[in-house]
């Protein structure tokens, strides 16, 4: 509560006030059809006058493999003309890893919303991966302090997790996400008619996002991942829009309920398996993919929870198991990396990460299955054993 009172220096008056945001998540197929309404009635979500000016920037990944998406968007805007006021031709932009890396995509967008005077009122849609939707996102979010922002995620990684939530991320000093933003979209639309032409690598590496979430919150998630992981490698769309659903809803959940969306404290259990999958995509030169990592670094913290006794030895067989049958790997020639001196290189991660949570390791652990706890301490003998187990299971020798 805001107020007047004193300190050793003399008086002070603490500020306090709270900001409501909400953000609709819509999943749907065929979205910017042009029989679609969709998109129109997301513009109208807060009235104001019409008609709502938009300006489309699409990763030219996404473009590629659906020729018709442009055509599509600007058929569409024409059939709502009273609602939409489509800037220019939608813009395409290279996706991939890349996209994050340096600052000359975000200053063409910046310099791109200036010519086009998009103000606060106006609405920029972003269609992409991941990689594309924190670029566009960081550079709307930077001008006139945030414009309207409309996500729609083409891959399963982004509409299972980052697609929905808060946050933009740039790649800066040599570490993920370094540089970015925390900026609520306006809406977000996933659009399940975007994923079946996803290479198998993204087509699966999303539902390494489903695993850790289902891991340290929902047994019952975890086992239908369990089940299914089979359809999921054949690219079952039902199966994977199952997925996609749940595990988007339990982060929103999270990132509405758990009373720190805005990452003000030191846990993030939402980052379980992070820390040494974000170290392993910078060693790798983000050749290895974020998706990929977050397999490798759920399935390296896993072994580690039933080492060190948080969950047993049947359900961490279970998980890695189920994780290789998706498709998805446990294993990179990175985990067992080691510098001059003999030490593990992936540990960095941890310290990288203690300095990204503020001072404090904390993480995220199974205990049991299905349920959170957190350590802050990590036994680097018992995880270099975790890592030895992973490769030989990796090799199909299933210890």
């Amino acid at each position: 509560m805001a107020g007047h009172g004193e300190s050793a220096s003399g008086l002070v008056y603490n500020q306090s006030f709270k900001v409501s945001f909400d953000y609709p998540v819509h999943f749907a197929r065929n979205a910017f059809s042009p029989g679609s309404d969709l998109l129109a009635s997301v513009l109208d979500r807060r009235g104001g006058e019409r008609p709502h000016k938009l300006m489309v920037v699409v990763d030219g990944g996404v473009a590629g493999k659906h020729p018709r998406l442009v055509a599509d968007i600007e058929a569409n805007a024409a059939a709502h003309r009273d609602r939409v006021d489509l800037v220019g031709s939608p813009w395409v932009v290279a996706g991939g890893e890349h996209a994050k890396n340096g600052w000359s995509d975000v200053r063409r967008v910046m310099e791109s919303l200036g010519r086009n005077h998009m103000c606060r009122q106006s609405v920029v849609l972003a269609i992409g991966g991941g990689s594309v939707l924190d670029m566009v996102g960081f550079a709307v979010s930077l001008v006139h302090r945030g414009l309207r922002m409309v996500r729609a995620p083409s891959t399963v990684l982004a509409q299972c997790d980052g697609g929905v939530g808060v946050k933009t991320g740039m790649n800066e000093h040599d570490a993920k996400n370094y540089a970015g933003t925390f900026a609520p979209p306006f809406a977000v639309i996933n659009d399940s008619s975007l994923l079946p032409t996803l290479p198998q690598e993204h087509w699966i590496g999303g539902v390494s996002e489903a695993f850790k979430v289902a891991i340290i919150k929902d047994a019952g998630f975890l086992d239908e991942l369990v089940a299914g992981a089979s359809r999921l490698r054949e690219r079952d769309i039902g199966t994977m829009e199952r997925v996609v659903h749940r595990c988007a809803v339990m982060h929103l959940d999270h990132i509405g309920g758990a009373g720190d969306p805005f990452e003000m404290g030191s846990s993030r259990p939402l980052d379980f398996g992070h820390w040494s999958a974000h170290q392993i995509e910078v060693m790798s030169g983000f050749g290895v993919g974020h998706g990929q990592s977050v397999a490798i670094g759920v399935a390296l913290d896993t072994v580690y929870a039933a080492r060190t006794g948080l969950i047993d030895e049947a359900g961490m067989r279970r998980v890695v198991g189920a994780l290789i049958e998706c498709g998805l790997p446990v294993w990179d020639e990175c985990l067992g990396r080691r510098d001059a001196r003999g030490e593990l290189e992936v540990l960095v991660g941890l310290e990288r990460f203690r300095e990204h949570l503020g001072g404090r390791l904390t993480l995220a652990m199974p205990h049991p299955l299905g349920r959170q706890t957190e350590i802050h301490e990590v036994d680097r003998r018992v995880l270099a054993d975790a890592i030895s187990w992973l490769g030989r299971a990796a090799r199909g020798v299933m210890p």
